[in-house]
């Protein structure tokens, strides 16, 4: 009897283990993932705000246990957004694929949440992130939940086949207007839906169904689309040159032509020393001595810019005499000179640049005196001494000579104040109309017109030259910061002035062209409104005074003739100059406002804004500015404000800025 039974447990136990196996399989196939999280690695978007010690969720105040009204914890934190935003891309695709809003349990959403983190891993991000971020219940089916919407045909059945949504986010979101039907339609529909549900603590969920739908149905790009990531779901991207596509492309490319190169780089060589031979010649034939080289490191010779010695800026400025000085500039002391032919000139004495090498300096002189175009301040040339010359007094030092304007700068006119405490007469509407067109056209040729790319970084009135037409010039362009190819636009230095930063260079560093549009924004308001840019110390008001904030209220109430400076108006409210000249005054005040907007999405180019300031295209209504928040559950009048959007750090925005 026992060897009978142990014939017959042997097989039992062979069975119970294979059942074992079966029930865990089946397990493990059932919390399987159902979304490809793979687009993860392929879109370049910026991983900073989730590196960054002082953004990082580990810094947020209060416990990982802290839960919001929407399910989320820390879902105030920058990191926190731009992860909700990423994640949200996997449920576009999904419910494009399957018509289906959320995951069917909380085994799949855990699953799905610890495939998020594997994909974050690869960007040596904290291990924690989705834990202190999500809660995976929040992306469970659940029929308590916006309208009772589970499914895309559960969407039609409430709003219908044809809604704002599906024709104003179907195009190409990449166009600026394009962007702003598409962000207003997605208003429209969050609040229908609430008002379908009835209950307005489900506007959050009502909100990022409403984004998974534009992005996932009605676009006709799909959610992994340039104009889907940064318009619907905001994401920042890096330049696409940094993606891993690129990389893979250039390692192609890059052993393909490596036998290319070693014969180029022999070419290039033998001309090298052919090059080098015959302007040592030249140098000797023309007398360049010792002396000279005591002001000038051996370089190329240049191609356009003058070499200055130290002794001919010492002379022209009165050994750079007090009675000289004209002001501090950007990076600099400025004084005013005379050369010997009588040239009236602006010396600057650099005393701070991004360039440590006098080499480098010196090849971005020689980049910077070839740009020419009306509406730059020209370069003469520059002077780098290596040597103590004038006892050490001119040791190691570096100068850049421009030619002299004569009306001095922007903020002198705008702001006119004289010695005796006399306002001098301010600007006519033409001289600001001009103005205003003139600096966008030179910063329209430093973005387009030259290659690479230069993004001036630094756009405020002073750096804003009168000639003696009172034409303007942009001054210390070039030596802030190049664009360049395959690299990105984010920089450790921040460069530039309170009031005039675009925020997602002020608070991220995120360097891009539309950084200097947003500066360009605050100068036009200056110039239209007759105000400074920053007043920390406005009278009657506890808080700082900001331009771009005020413009906006005052615009958004109906009030923009408030806006104008009273020195453009008649007392009886007209136009002091031209002929019916209000409404263009008004384009340039929305201009000024759209170009300052905080979303780098709703900016324009600086090409698009020239064309809006010529009436060449119309300006597109205003869009929203978010808010700051006190907490992500506060709720306004309407219940509606939440903090999803990774457009800002450090602040709490309002639901609809996700979309921006």
């Amino acid at each position: 009897m026992g060897k009978f039974s142990n014939f017959l447990i042997l097989p039992l136990i062979i069975f119970l283990f294979c059942l074992n196996s079966l029930v865990f399989s089946a397990y493990n196939d059932s919390t399987t993932c159902p979304m490809d999280l793979n687009y993860v690695l392929r879109i370049p978007w910026s991983t900073d705000g989730c590196k960054n010690n002082n953004n990082s969720p580990n810094s947020s105040k209060g416990s990982s246990s802290e839960v919001s009204n929407n399910g989320s914890s820390d879902s105030e934190n920058p990191c926190c957004q731009t992860l909700i935003s990423l994640y949200g891309i996997g449920f576009a695709r999904r419910l494009k694929e399957t018509n289906l809003f959320q995951l069917p349990n909380l085994e799949t959403s855990i699953s799905c949440l610890n495939d998020f983190q594997s994909k974050l891993d690869s960007f040596s991000l904290p291990s924690n992130l989705t834990s202190l971020c999500f809660d995976p219940l929040q992306f469970v089916i659940s029929p308590d939940v916006c309208a009772s919407i589970e499914t895309s045909q559960d969407w039609v059945n409430r709003l219908g086949p044809n809604t704002p949504l599906d024709s104003g986010c179907k195009p190409d979101l990449t166009d600026l207007t394009a962007c702003d039907t598409c962000v207003n339609a997605g208003f429209k529909i969050q609040a229908d839906l609430v008002k379908v549900d009835g209950n307005k603590t489900h506007a959050r969920d009502c909100f990022y169904f409403t984004i998974l739908y534009a992005a996932g149905i009605v676009n006709q790009l799909g959610p992994e689309s340039d104009g889907a990531i940064s318009c619907i779901f905001n994401l920042q991207m890096l330049p696409k040159d940094t993606s891993s596509s690129k990389r893979r492309y250039a390692l192609v490319f890059g052993l393909t032509g490596a036998g290319i190169a070693v014969c180029v780089v022999s070419i290039l060589l033998g001309f090298y020393i052919w090059w080098d031979k015959k302007w040592r010649r030249k140098g000797e034939d023309i007398g360049w001595g010792s002396e000279e080289m005591v002001s000038r490191p051996r370089m190329r010779p240049n191609t356009g810019a003058i070499w200055f010695k130290i002794h001919e800026l010492e002379k022209a400025t009165n050994n750079f005499s007090p009675k000289n000085f004209i002001g501090r500039g950007g990076f600099g002391i400025v004084y005013k000179g005379k050369l010997d032919d009588g040239t009236l000139v602006a010396v600057k004495q650099i005393i701070e640049s991004d360039f440590e090498e006098n080499d480098e300096f010196c090849n971005e002189v020689e980049i910077i005196s070839n740009l020419k175009h009306r509406n730059l301040v020209p370069l003469r040339g520059c002077c780098v001494t290596d040597e103590d010359l004038t006892d050490g007094h001119r040791e190691g030092l570096r100068y850049l000579v421009y030619d002299y304007m004569p009306n001095g700068n922007l903020d002198d006119h705008l702001f006119p104040m004289s010695e005796s405490g006399k306002k001098k007469p301010s600007l006519t509407w033409p001289q600001r109309k001009s103005i205003i067109l003139d600096v966008a056209k030179g910063l329209s040729y430093l973005h387009y017109g030259v290659k690479p790319s230069i993004y001036h970084r630094d756009i405020k009135a002073t750096n804003i030259l009168l000639d003696e037409d009172m034409r303007a010039r942009v001054a210390d362009f070039g030596l802030a910061k190049q664009s360049r190819e395959g690299q990105s636009h984010l920089t450790t230095r921040v460069a530039g002035t309170h009031g005039y930063l675009a925020p997602e260079y002020a608070l991220y560093g995120q360097l891009t062209e539309k950084s200097d549009v947003y500066s360009f924004g605050v100068v036009v308001l200056e110039i239209m409104c007759g105000r400074k840019a920053l007043d920390l110390s406005s009278s009657g008001s506890p808080r700082a005074f900001l331009i771009t904030d005020w413009a906006w209220s005052m615009v958004k109430s109906g009030k923009i003739e408030k806006v104008l400076d009273s020195a453009l108006l008649n007392v009886d409210g007209d136009s002091s100059t031209t002929s019916n000249p209000r409404s263009i005054m008004e384009r340039f005040v929305l201009v000024g406002i759209l170009c300052a907007h905080v979303m780098v999405a709703l900016r324009p180019t600086i090409s698009e804004a020239l064309k809006m300031l010529e009436g060449d295209i119309e300006v597109p209504a205003i869009p929203d500015r978010p808010a700051p928040l006190l907490h992500p559950s506060f709720n306004g009048g309407e219940g509606n404000t939440f903090s999803v959007s990774p457009a800002l750090s450090g602040l709490r925005l309002n639901a609809g800025d996700m979309l921006r």
